[in-house]
């Protein structure tokens, strides 16, 4: 197996590319629980970066098995992302509004809804499997795994950034991360559906 450095190269820029909307719903989840535990912090940056990373794998897999259903699924990409982002966003809003007390964890992020983040922000990486068809088993495993590690750290920033701010903000961090992703989700449909 011989790792280029243009392979290196362009995964940590896939991987900075395709996580700046898992790096924004960080954000949000830090805005959201500003008094969150480092395990947690990590645990959340681990799942974003764990979907980062399988998503482009499986894209490579559809492309060396079964392309054609792919190119079917993906153009509903945007819509389920839209689907996914504004229910959890929209909850988080409603959450954040009726929330009266700072400590009282009304608005914590569930596993559950951790999952539904990663699906939403890391579904547009099922097409990068197109991008690194090209590559062998072995450089497309190296190539996710430099996707996972760049995500990883990206989202560990915007959960710190958002913890200081959340700190800041106390009460109004629900609602405010909650906009975040709704906006998010429009984003990436505007720009999956028109562009």
């Amino acid at each position: 197996m011989d790792i280029s450095f243009s392979l290196i190269t362009m995964s940590i820029m896939l991987g900075a590319g395709l996580a700046m909307d898992a790096f924004s719903v960080s954000l949000a989840n830090g805005l959201n629980e500003p008094k969150m535990r480092l395990s947690r912090l990590f645990g959340i940056a681990a799942v974003f970066a764990l979907f980062q990373a399988a998503m482009p794998m499986i894209g490579w897999i559809c492309v060396h098995t079964v392309v054609q259903y792919f190119e079917s699924f993906e153009r509903f990409i945007p819509w389920i992302a839209l689907a996914l982002l504004g229910y959890i966003g929209g909850k988080m809003l409603i959450e954040g509004i009726h929330c009266k007390c700072e400590d009282c964890g009304c608005t914590k992020l569930t596993f559950g809804a951790l999952l539904i983040q990663g699906v939403a922000t890391s579904i547009d990486a099922l097409s990068v499997g197109f991008t690194i068809a090209e590559h062998t088993l072995a450089e497309a495993i190296v190539s996710v795994l430099i996707i996972a590690a760049v995500t990883f750290v990206i989202c560990s920033a915007g959960i710190f950034l958002g913890r200081k701010f959340g700190t800041a903000l106390a009460g109004k961090a629900g609602i405010l991360g909650g906009t975040i992703l709704i906006l998010i989700g429009l984003e990436i449909f505007i720009t999956g559906v028109f562009f």
